[in-house]
């Protein structure tokens, strides 16, 4: 049987996530009530599916938004209605198969252990992983930890993770970044930035191709660029913040 919290859930992004969803949801409510899923504006059928499967199943359930905005924006609508619900703490994950289900009660347990931190998945790939994807990360989690003076993020970019929904929710209000596939990096940061320290676990994932049924939605020429004016903006942050963030880490 799952386990059910009435403080933390697990909240999944989709948008045209192809075939992998259900199985993608009914691993998660294998192993957690309540599940959330934000239909960030799909159009390829896989909401009907979706909102059918929740008829059956009293801890699913399917928040549709009307258009494509981003990950980051269907996130914030998530902890948005989680923190008006009374839960305190999400794990996210993606909808395509790619992050692993099963460690869902782990995650969860160490976020219930240490309620300030947040939990990183730190990912570990097979050997079938695009070598591009696996080399590319790098720099963006070489940036993450020069921003933060390596308050110990394991990776910046893998969304398999559980944040406390009340400082994340403020960061997100506070300004109109972190809306799209620049969310997962620039909040990890910006948490740093504000305290919240990272734990790290490491996690599988799973690269599906296209005849496995695996939908990918980055475009490496747009989500490059999107990354490179983040961490432009955020190392100027991070210069504006060097004294508190050196005291900080002294202390």
């Amino acid at each position: 049987m799952p386990e059910v919290s009435a403080t933390h859930l697990v909240i999944i992004p989709s948008y045209n996530p192809g075939p992998k969803v259900l199985d993608t949801v009914r691993a998660a409510r294998a192993q957690w009530a309540p599940v959330w899923v934000i239909v960030d504006g799909s159009t390829d059928g896989s909401t009907e599916q979706l909102l059918a499967l929740a008829e059956h199943d009293a801890g699913l359930r399917i928040v549709v938004l009307p258009q494509n905005s981003g990950k980051g924006s269907a996130v914030l609508e998530g902890i948005s209605q989680a923190a008006a619900a009374g839960f305190t703490h999400a794990l996210t994950m993606d909808s395509d198969g790619q992050h692993p289900a099963q460690l869902i009660p782990d995650f969860m347990a160490a976020s219930q252990a240490q309620a300030g931190a947040m939990v990183l998945g730190k990912p570990v790939f097979d050997a079938d992983a695009p070598a591009l994807r696996v080399n590319g990360r790098k720099v963006s989690n070489g940036w993450a930890n020069l921003e933060t003076l390596w308050m110990g993020i394991g990776d910046s970019l893998y969304g398999f993770r559980v944040y406390p929904i009340a400082p994340l929710k403020r960061i997100m209000q506070s300004n109109r970044f972190m809306r799209r596939f620049d969310f997962d990096p620039e909040a990890v940061v910006r948490l740093c930035w504000a305290g919240v320290r990272p734990v790290n676990i490491d996690a599988p994932v799973r690269y599906f191709r296209a005849d496995e049924g695996g939908v990918s939605h980055f475009r490496y020429l747009r989500d490059n660029t999107l990354l490179t004016w983040m961490h432009t903006r955020l190392f100027i942050g991070f210069v504006i913040r060097l004294p508190l963030l050196i005291l900080r880490r002294f202390q």
